[in-house]
């Protein structure tokens, strides 16, 4: 539990902000039920990790990984957004916040009231798909149909390329727009809050830091100790949804 005078400092910070920035990582959905696919018996202990390199090289590695796909999807689909995701789409309606950069794949912040022009997924989203060759987006269910009654990985139906969920894949290069938006940004913020994150994952991990040179109050909410928290004005080690649902 978040002791009173930690969760007062936290408060006034956001009640003093009026521009602020949120980063998400993997914490603020595992409350709703994601599993964390780092952990023992997560994801990654039941299938293999491809490369974006074999993905375009190869139909079996595109089969492997349609099926972690599908997988991915119905883990992500049974769950719902959080009191978390719920607070932080209303500071991002009232402008309370003005961005939200997530590292998030799954979705749940869209469904919890985070627009859509307000958020930047920096890892992508895994419930969408698209042509890696023409960009035509694709229906996830329509590429599952189709995957399932012919076995084969889903072609874009415009050019024949390849379809891809839309996360970016180890060994993919990290969307340059995307990246470089979310450093300007944060260059505005007069508070940036990193929720749930552990704070070591490249390039999202320096974002703060980047704030907070450049004025902003830094806060981290997330249940363990993180690298970054000696550089935070405010660290929190409690549960996302009851310290967000504390905040007015």
């Amino acid at each position: 539990m978040v002791q009173p005078d930690t969760l007062d400092h936290f408060k006034s910070l956001v009640d003093q902000a009026s521009n602020m920035v949120i980063l998400t990582g993997a914490g603020i959905s595992t409350e709703s039920g994601v599993p964390d696919f780092r952990s023992p018996g997560g994801l990654w202990e039941k299938f293999r990790i491809v490369q974006y390199g074999e993905y375009v090289e190869s139909e079996d590695a595109r089969i492997e990984d349609w099926h972690r796909r599908f997988y991915m999807k119905d883990q992500i689909g049974s769950v719902e957004p959080n009191i978390g995701h719920r607070k932080i789409g209303e500071w991002l309606n009232s402008g309370k916040a003005q961005c939200l950069i997530t590292q998030n794949v799954d979705g749940l912040h869209q469904r919890g009231g985070a627009p859509d022009d307000k958020i930047i997924e920096i890892h992508g989203n895994a419930t969408t798909t698209s042509c890696i060759s023409c960009g035509l987006n694709h229906d996830m269910q329509l590429c599952r149909d189709l995957f399932e009654k012919t076995q084969e990985s889903p072609k874009c139906s415009s050019c024949g390329g390849l379809i891809k969920a839309d996360i970016v894949m180890f060994g993919e290069s990290m969307p340059t727009d995307k990246t470089n938006r979310a450093f300007e940004i944060a260059e505005t913020a007069d508070l940036f809050i990193a929720i749930g994150t552990s704070l070591v994952v490249q390039p999202a991990a320096v974002i703060p830091l980047h704030a907070k040179r450049n004025g902003a109050k830094f806060a981290i909410l997330n249940r363990d100790p993180t690298e970054l928290d000696r550089f935070a004005d405010c660290v929190v080690n409690a549960e996302i949804g009851e310290t967000l649902g504390a905040c007015v």
